[in-house]
């Protein structure tokens, strides 16, 4: 699933100030669903999160939309 690695990993490089810390994991991955691990500089947490989660839930949900073009169930974990 290198294109969902792909696509999270460039949404999270838009946001971030340090776009070259960004890091994408596969950490769980079946036939119909996959767990992305996001991890980013400590000091952009704030920018993925976001107020109240709302940047998190975004991302969270433009993955969902890109894995069920692939047929898949997206899981995405911020560290």
């Amino acid at each position: 699933m290198t294109d969902l690695k792909e696509t999270l990993a460039n949404i999270a490089r838009a946001i971030v100030d340090s776009p070259d810390d960004v890091v994408v994991s596969v950490t769980d991955e079946t036939e119909t669903s996959i767990t992305l691990k996001l991890t980013v500089a400590p000091p952009d947490m704030g920018k993925v999160i976001g107020k109240h989660g709302k940047i998190a839930k975004a991302i969270r949900q433009l993955m969902k939309v890109a894995a069920t073009g692939a047929g898949k169930k997206v899981t995405v974990d911020i560290e």
